[in-house]
């Protein structure tokens, strides 16, 4: 079985090559030196704070295989080459949600790098998979599990 291709913008693999790095470097040694003083209190049977940095150092090698296997099978999608005709990963939308009258923005980037707080929707959504494709004046139809939306596109650019 061939591992899912992980489609992400420059930006999404620099922060997560910084996350592995940090993880690698600093993370792996502060649970070192936890484990070491847990150890120096004596039995470890009965030591919580042992466990609990057992649990932290699994924790952090869990997701540095994560990252690891991400990285590996990252297609980076070259912004610069996105184009402003049509939606596409790594655009910067304006969308009006026509039942609101309301403006929104987003950037659509790959699932892994996604982050609704920050605007970030992947191209997987089910707003995401509508507006993949679309072109400035186009309404799409977003079906949900909460209901049915229409959303006008009134903006394409690059996002920077």
């Amino acid at each position: 079985m061939e591992a899912k291709k992980h489609v992400m913008t420059y930006e999404g693999v620099k922060q997560l090559e910084d996350e592995l790095q940090d993880l690698q470097v600093n993370k792996r040694k502060e649970i070192a030196q936890k484990l070491k003083e847990a150890r120096a209190q004596g039995d470890l049977s009965e030591n919580a704070e042992y466990d609990a940095a057992k649990d932290e150092q699994r924790d952090i090698e869990a997701r540095i295989d994560q990252i690891e296997a991400i990285l590996k099978n990252v297609e980076v999608v070259d912004e610069d080459e996105v184009g402003t005709d049509k939606i596409n990963i790594g655009s910067k939308v304006k969308i009006l949600d026509v039942e609101f009258n309301e403006e929104m923005e987003y950037k659509i980037v790959g699932s892994t790098e996604a982050n609704s707080l920050k605007g970030k929707i992947s191209n997987e959504s089910p707003v995401g998979r509508a507006l993949i494709g679309a072109k400035k004046g186009d309404t799409v139809t977003v079906e949900t599990e909460a209901g049915t939306f229409d959303y006008k596109v009134l903006e394409i650019s690059k996002a920077k």
